[in-house]
């Protein structure tokens, strides 16, 4: 059983993201699966208060999450061209302590996808993603690349989709990335 690690990037309840990353779930290939984890809650990080305190226990298990998967999903929307600062927030936090890098994202095959309302998708966010992924030394997925443009014509109301090529992308974009975590866990057993 191949499991993945799912994070959408938004807040917001009617999240396009979200409703991206719920979908992926409902759509993964046969023995896999994708957990929705969440950012939700995730303080500003201050290393004052990581001094003081240490890491927060929601941050602590988001890592511990992280680091027995086998891949991760960002879901990732784009705002002013970049990186939400939610999301990069808590990719900071998922690096403290520096020492933890290589448990939580050393080598971990990540993904990149996203939605947004206007008409390039995430390109510039997910690009943006890329020095960050580097840095930490994940595995970046790059087989293919999905980005959701005009948002609002995709989703029905309740979050499903109503555009059945992107979900046809979507679950072909899902089959390569399982693919790939599989290859590096094999990889990882036969070192």
């Amino acid at each position: 059983m191949t499991k993945l690690i799912g994070l959408s990037g938004s807040l917001r309840q009617a999240s396009y993201n979200s409703a991206l990353l719920r979908s992926a779930a409902g759509l993964m290939p046969e023995d896999s699966e994708l957990v929705i984890e969440t950012i939700r809650g995730i303080p500003l990080y201050d290393g004052d208060v990581e001094a003081a305190e240490g890491v927060p226990e929601q941050v602590s298990a988001l890592k511990g999450a992280i680091a027995a998967a086998d891949g991760l999903l960002l879901v990732t929307p784009e705002y002013n061209n970049s990186i939400p600062g939610v999301f990069k927030n808590a990719i900071d936090w998922l690096s403290r302590p520096p020492a933890d890098i290589p448990r939580v994202f050393g080598g971990k095959p990540v993904a990149l996808i996203g939605a947004s309302p206007g008409g390039f998708g995430t390109i510039l966010s997910q690009n943006a993603w890329l020095p960050v992924l580097r840095t930490l030394g994940a595995e970046l997925w790059s087989g293919k690349r999905l980005m959701v443009s005009r948002a609002q014509t995709v989703f029905n109301q309740d979050g499903t989709f109503a555009d059945q090529k992107i979900e046809e992308q979507l679950r072909a974009y899902l089959k390569g990335f399982v693919a790939f975590a599989r290859s590096a866990q094999q990889k990882t057993l036969d070192s």
